[in-house]
C-alpha cells in the first residue's frame, strides 16, 4: 500500500460527507422558510397605533467569478429596507420594506401599522 493510496480513499468519503451537509443546510432552511410562512399566515392581521423610530438598510454585495479566460469578475449588490415602529405601550418590532415604502417612510411618522406575525403589509400616515 502506497502512502498516497488512503489519500486517494479518503477524499470521496470526505466530498459526499460535505456533500450530505449542504443538502441537510437547504432542507433546514427550507423547512423554517415554511415555518415562518406558515406561523405569519396562523396570525391575526393587525392594524395598531404606532410610530416609525429607525430606519436601517444592509447592502449585500456578490462576486461572480468568471470562469473563462480574459473575463473579469462582476460585482452585485443588493439592499435590503428594514423599518423599526415603536406601539403606545413602548414594545418595538422591526420590519423588512420594500424599497418605495422605505422611501415614503421618515422617523417620526405616526400611523395605523398593518401587519400579520412578522409579515409587514401597511402603514397608513396620519394627517397633521
Amino acid at each position: 500500500m502506497y502512502p498516497g493510496d488512503a489519500m486517494f480513499n479518503i477524499v470521496p468519503i470526505i466530498v459526499m460527507i460535505g456533500f450530505v451537509v449542504v443538502i441537510a443546510l437547504v432542507i433546514i432552511n427550507t423547512g423554517k422558510g415554511i415555518s415562518q410562512w406558515k406561523k405569519n399566515e396562523d396570525s391575526p392581521r393587525l392594524s395598531v397605533p404606532a410610530i416609525v423610530k429607525t430606519k436601517r438598510t444592509h447592502v449585500s454585495r456578490h462576486t461572480h467569478h468568471q470562469t473563462e479566460p480574459h473575463h473579469h469578475d462582476s460585482i452585485s449588490s443588493s439592499t435590503s429596507y428594514y423599518v423599526t415602529f415603536e406601539f403606545e405601550s413602548g414594545d418595538r418590532t422591526e420590519f423588512k420594506v420594500s424599497g418605495s415604502e422605505y422611501g415614503q417612510l421618515a422617523e417620526g411618522d405616526r400611523g395605523k401599522l398593518t401587519f400579520q406575525g412578522t409579515r409587514y403589509l401597511g402603514f397608513e400616515r396620519l394627517r397633521a
